[in-house]
This record gives structure tokens, sequence and C-alpha cells, in this order.
């Protein structure tokens, strides 16, 4: 496998962008998708029978071992090896760029608990490592970091004892340095009512059995903002799991993931389409290598 340099490392990474996998989608075709092939050796090493897909999954092998992994990689690695290996979208939901205090969780799964993985990919930096684990916590019982082998050691002096810490090896296996620990009990009440939609604010003050008083809705947020703000964690946190699982349910996309190469199942999970283009966007992944050079 050829030697990739930064400049060409990017454009491979940008295969995988939200806009290549939404035009897909809408159009049923990417000009993006095209411009970005035409920057790379790609198509000299596809087969004359190759499709979309198997560029995809040529990209990704790539880019999974190159040294300049991304945040989408770390994210795919997750969902194969965690939400799709040990659980199922059945079992399991996973939530994306979740809000948590003055940060975003850059991805949680749901099961029995709430567990939030945050990235530290080749490319990122750990000063902001501190602040994200601290607003973690006040949201999700269980905090991950996982991260590149030279970041392990950083990791492992910055957060404290309780935080998980996983490594994404060169070879693409996830392996646990430390195990999260399970505190439901420490997270803050308040903090997720900000994290949450009204609607599942209200479902979740429902399920334990507060009432919310009707009032104008100028004043609905500070008063739900109260209640939640008496809540005991340890059973608010159970509460929100089921409704999030609920709310934020993937399993209608387990047969759009079924159709997709592996290379492009995480961006079905974290990127929103709308259900009846998914068999546009099948039919564009499917597409020959020949016909898409025409995509415009």
């Amino acid at each position: 496998m050829n030697i990739y340099s930064a400049a060409q490392l990017s454009v491979l990474t940008r295969l995988f962008s939200a806009t290549v996998f939404r035009e897909m989608a809408k159009n049923g075709r990417s000009g993006l998708f095209r411009r970005l092939l035409e920057q790379t050796d790609l198509r000299e090493h596809a087969g004359t029978r190759a499709t979309v897909g198997d560029i995809f999954d040529f990209a990704f092998e790539i880019l999974k071992v190159a040294g300049h992994r991304d945040e989408y990689i770390y994210r795919a690695a997750i969902s194969h090896k965690v939400l799709l290996g040990t659980h199922s979208l059945r079992t399991a939901s996973m939530l994306n760029e979740f809000r948590a205090g003055n940060c975003k969780a850059d991805l949680v799964i749901l099961n029995g608990t709430a567990t939030v993985y945050e990235i530290k990919s080749e490319r990122d930096t750990l000063a902001r490592l501190a602040n994200q684990i601290d607003n973690y916590k006040r949201v999700f019982a269980k905090v991950n970091v996982i991260a590149s082998e030279r970041h392990v050691e950083g990791v492992l002096a910055t957060v404290p004892d309780d935080v998980g810490v996983m490594c994404l090896s060169k070879r693409y296996q996830i392996t646990t340095v430390r195990d999260a620990i399970d505190c439901p009990a420490r997270i803050c009440p308040v903090t997720v009512f900000e994290s949450l939609r009204t609607g599942e604010a209200t479902a979740i003050l429902k399920a334990m059995g507060v009432t919310v008083p009707q009032v104008p809705n100028t004043l609905r947020h500070a008063v739900m903002r109260d209640l939640f703000a008496d809540l005991d964690p340890a059973t608010l946190h159970v509460e929100m799991v089921r409704t999030l699982k609920r709310t934020r349910d993937l399993a209608p996309l387990g047969e759009l993931i079924d159709h997709l190469p592996a290379s492009l199942q995480a961006a079905a999970l974290s990127v929103s389409v709308r259900r009846v283009d998914h068999p546009r966007l099948v039919d564009a992944v499917a597409t020959p290598l020949p016909a898409a050079m025409t995509w415009n």
C-alpha cells in the first residue's frame, strides 16, 4: 500500500463527510465524491468492476492504518466493535454530538446505562480533556476516553481513576487500558435537563411521578429545571437512559446498515437522512465506478 501525504489523507477523509453521504441520499449521486476521487489514486487500484462502495472500503482501509486517523475512524471502531459487536441496534442506541454542560460528547452508547466515549485521535490534543471529563460526569454514569497509542499515557495522567481509558491500536483493535466505573449517583440533574429535548424531559418527569404544572411557555423551562433539581440522580439516570433509548432509537436503521459496506455504517448511524432516501443511498453506493465518474 502506498505512503500517503497529509494532503492525500485529508482528501480520503473528506470522502466520509456528511456532505458526501447526504448528497448520495438526496440525489442518488455526489458531485463532491467524484471531485474528491479525482484527487486520489484510488481508481488505479480499483478493479474494472469496482463500485462506489468498493472505493469507500478501499479508502477506509488506508485511513485506519495510516497514522493520521481522524474521528470518523474511531467512531467506526466503536460502532462496529461495541454498538454492533457487543450490543445490537435492537438492545442499544447511540447518540452523536450530545450536549453535556458546555461540551458536546463525541459518542454515547445507551444500553443498561449511559456510557460516553471521548475520542482523542492522532489529530487531536489533550488540551480540553480535563474540562470535557468534568462535564461528562455530570450527565453520564460511565465515562471512557478512547485514544491513539501515543495519547494513552497523557490521558492516564489527565483523567481521574474512575474514567475508563481505551486504545485504538495501529491494527484497528480496541483494547481496554482501564475500565470505567459505573457511577450514576454523581450526575447533576440540572445538567441532564439542559441536555434534553423538552418532550424527553417531560416524559422523564412523568415516569418519575412528577407532574409538570400548567404554566405559560415563557416560564416552562425554569419550572422544569427546578423540578429536575429535586430529582434523585441515580433514579433520574435510569429514566434518562430508558427515555433516550426510545426517542433516539436506531433500530429503524438496521435494514439500511445491512445494505451498506462496513466503511459507511458509522456514517449511517451518525448522519441523519430521511428514511424515504435510504433506497437512493443504497443505489448510489452500488453504482459502478465509471458511471460515478460522470456525477456532477
